[in-house]
């Protein structure tokens, strides 16, 4: 096993949504509640769920876009949620975030070298001589065209400016990159270009990912491990071929069998789930996805399950996870 890069232990993110009298909160909204995983050097941990499960919250509480409620955040040894904000910048290049929307992300008023440069000149990465034979080196790394250094982000395509911002991000010599959605907004394509460029600059560079994404192909290809989110909180988490051939959370079983199948004589058995996904700022009481879950029992209504490994590196938060191994193996 592979020495952990990120370390992330009960991490919790609530929003007010409601306050008193005197100004103090008293209703949140739970965004992220109670999550925990690692990310292994050189590996990607793909991030899945429905949309508003807390994916993107997640990624963002990491970098601490967001301010973390409570919890752990672990980066080689230091705890991301405790240094000070000066302590904070000097980290920063080690950990970068690739955004959904390439386009609202770029400034418009700077030119690909200077969006690529600007934070390389800030944090000091080369020595000023050598600043602009290092960001076209980044750009041809990432498929850009020299050419395109003084060129603006509304003269290029969705791919292309996708690739401005993985520059971006790989021009600061980080360990670990949170990509947010990076390929939902490019056609099917570009996006096999933008994962096989992902995959090529990990190998090339050691990156650690963490993928998040709603579409379970790209999962599937990208990712060493897989968590599963519902309403906030993590439900399952195992080694890609695991959880893919055999996934033991309901949910997950019902989010799996919506993939399509490649082949017109193929028919999958849907699992439909029933009613609507509950308000995270008024979560279901015991398991979360009780509400809508085909095997509910009494205990699912009032105690909340534990996330707990099920097989060797297959964790499951579900009270009858045993269940779906007799069931399906």
């Amino acid at each position: 096993m592979a020495e952990p890069i990120l370390i992330v232990k009960n991490q919790k993110k609530y929003f007010p949504i409601k306050k008193n009298f005197f100004g103090k909160p008293t209703h949140f909204l739970r965004a992220v509640d109670d999550v925990s995983f690692t990310v292994e050097k050189g590996k990607t941990l793909g991030i899945v769920g429905e949309s508003g499960c807390g994916k993107t919250t997640l990624g963002r509480t990491i970098l601490r876009l967001h301010e973390i409620t409570s919890g752990e955040v672990i980066y080689k040894g230091i705890d991301i949620t405790k240094i000070s904000k000066k302590e904070l910048r000097k980290l920063r290049p080690k950990i970068q975030i690739i955004f959904q929307d390439p386009f609202s992300s770029l400034s418009p008023r700077l030119t690909v070298g200077e969006i690529i440069g600007e934070a390389v000149r800030e944090h000091n990465i080369v020595p000023a001589s050598e600043y602009k034979d290092y960001v076209m080196q980044i750009m041809k790394n990432c498929g850009l065209q020299p050419h395109y250094f003084e060129r603006y982000p509304h003269e290029f395509s969705g791919g292309q400016r996708q690739r401005i911002c993985i520059a971006r991000a790989l021009a600061l010599k980080p360990d670990l990159v949170i990509c947010d959605e990076p390929v939902s907004a490019l056609d099917v394509s570009i996006q096999a270009q933008i994962i096989n460029l992902l995959e090529d600059l990990q190998n090339n560079f050691g990156l650690a990912y963490i993928f998040i994404s709603h579409d379970l192909s790209v999962i599937e290809h990208i990712s060493h491990d897989v968590g599963v989110m519902y309403l906030g909180s993590m439900v399952e988490m195992a080694p890609k071929q695991a959880i893919f051939k055999n996934p033991l959370h309901p949910y997950t079983q019902a989010l799996f069998s919506a993939i399509p199948i490649p082949d017109p004589k193929v028919r999958r058995n849907r699992i439909i789930l029933d009613g609507d996904i509950p308000s995270p700022a008024n979560p279901p009481k015991g398991c979360k996805f009780h509400t809508r879950c085909q095997y509910c029992h009494e205990i699912c209504k009032t105690k909340i399950p534990e996330l707990r490994e099920i097989k060797k590196g297959h964790k499951v938060a579900c009270h009858f996870a045993e269940n779906f191994i007799e069931k399906n193996e």
